[in-house]
């Protein structure tokens, strides 16, 4: 089942940049390794606060192809860190109703963490409640370059969308930074933005209820006008 057949009319499409970890940890002089472990409880968190929220699927900036430039021993800290995610919370997934789903490659993935991966987006594949769809060696622009590339005949933007993903209702990044950083670019044309100076390992459900609510607060004009504008 797509992500859009689980989506209601009033469902929201929510995506977080997950940043600050390393910073986290540095500020309290701990390796960086200590902020991704820190950032995995927030996963969960925030996970488990979503449905009630109204997010029907929730997209997480976890490894961007970007990541791969930095030291080798975080890499691997980082991959480990993700396989034993997949290892311990396959389980809550379907007892929550959660459909766990990867975009971006996973040639680059070491094999061990593809399997589990895999075996995760099968296991969970009848969640209906929430979608979480996990960004991997994640790159947007080349996420829609491989779009094009896949498309016969006439490209649209009817057919882009449907090959690159659901658009996104609102977009959260986190510790300061203001910038999409090469994630969901085409997804995010209409996106209602937030960000916040809060580093990701001390995000709360708190902190994503204060951003579903400002949300909704907006007025959403996708370029036409409205009465409350006119």
């Amino acid at each position: 089942m797509p992500a859009a057949e689980v989506m209601s009319a009033s469902s929201i499409h929510a995506a977080i940049i997950m940043d600050g970890n390393g910073r986290w940890a540095s500020r309290r002089g701990l390796p960086r390794a200590a902020g991704h472990r820190a950032g995995a409880a927030a996963v969960r968190r925030a996970v488990e606060a979503a449905p009630d929220l109204g997010i029907s699927t929730l997209t997480l900036y976890a490894f961007s192809e970007g990541n791969w430039s930095r030291p080798a021993r975080e890499v691997s800290a980082l991959m480990k860190l993700l396989g034993r995610y997949l290892t311990e919370e396959t389980a809550r997934c379907i007892a929550n109703g959660v459909r766990l789903q990867a975009i971006g490659r996973r040639d680059r993935l070491p094999p061990r963490l593809v399997a589990l991966l895999e075996e995760s987006e099968r296991k969970t594949a009848a969640g209906t409640r929430l979608v979480l769809r996990l960004a991997l060696d994640y790159s947007s622009r080349k996420s829609i370059l491989d779009a094009a590339r896949r498309i016969s005949g006439e490209v649209t933007e009817e057919s882009l969308s449907a090959l690159i993903g659901p658009d996104v209702d609102l977009l959260i990044r986190t510790s300061g930074e203001q910038r999409l950083s090469d994630f969901l670019l085409w997804e995010c044309a209409y996106a209602e933005f937030v960000f916040t100076p809060r580093m990701w390992p001390d995000f709360t459900a708190k902190d994503l209820a204060q951003a579903v609510a400002e949300f909704h607060a907006r007025d959403r004009r996708f370029g036409a006008v409205t009465a409350r504008t006119a």
